[in-house]
């Protein structure tokens, strides 16, 4: 019973010393593993593609990480386009995978750090922005509706690298706006003015969505006319 103890309170004041040293991070080998559990039915084994699922090549890790990360990868269902949802796998294995995607299909790769840093031109962001993206995310990047059920999301929550990774990659029906449309320095501008108005305080009150037209029509027909068709009856009631 003592050399028992002995050895069990031995075994794991060892255990306990070597926890600190183990790494928690997944390799490219376990990103494969990753893949070939829960992609390649639709994108094939060596990513060729099939009738269910495009070819992944030339993808990289930069659009595997924005397709995994907004939770439109894996895709639930077929429809006119992916919808974001909560993450199927964590920030570690969601890296391994992407690590794994360029080393066999390299493509557009993580930014450096000033590009995201928030820091550019915000004057010349929002002019780039309203000239080149609001025509479908709308001028507040309140998000807006495309043909046949498809849409522009809102950007009102879209992290810095996710912003980056849209213009790059180009998702679903959005453009790639390469740097003979816009510099780095130019996306690092729309990036600084986009984190700027999702910290911004509405000064002009209830915001209605940002939708402009559409929500404020539909707030003064519903309470404006309301209130007038109110007065009206009050005012016959009052001269019977």
């Amino acid at each position: 019973m003592i050399t028992g103890a002995v050895y069990a309170g031995a075994s794991a004041a060892f255990a306990a010393s070597d926890t600190p040293s183990a790494s928690t991070q997944l390799t490219v080998e376990d990103g494969e593993k990753l893949f070939q559990a829960n992609c390649a039915t639709c994108h094939g084994l060596d990513l060729q593609g099939t009738a269910n699922g495009p070819s992944l090549y030339g993808v990289g890790e930069l659009a595997t990480e924005f397709q995994l990360s907004t939770g439109r990868m894996p895709l639930q269902m077929q429809g006119p386009q992916a919808p974001q949802k909560t993450p199927q796998f964590t920030e570690d294995q969601i890296l391994a995978i992407s690590s794994f995607v360029q080393s066999e299909a390299p493509g557009p790769t993580f930014p450096a750090d000033h590009i995201l840093d928030g820091e550019g031109d915000v004057s010349n962001g929002a002019e780039l922005f309203r000239v080149n993206c609001a025509m479908c995310h709308n001028v507040a990047a309140a998000g807006g509706a495309l043909t046949e059920g498809k849409y522009a999301p809102g950007l009102q929550e879209t992290s810095a690298l996710h912003m980056y990774a849209a213009m790059v990659t180009g998702p679903q029906n959005m453009p790639v706006f390469g740097d003979m449309n816009l510099s780095d320095e130019d996306k690092r501008d729309i990036i600084s003015a986009l984190l700027f108005q999702q910290q911004s305080v509405q000064v002009g009150g209830f915001s209605l969505g940002s939708l402009g037209p559409v929500s404020e029509g539909l707030f003064v027909w519903i309470f404006g006319i309301g209130a007038l068709v109110a007065v009206t009856v009050w005012i016959t009631a009052k001269s019977n």
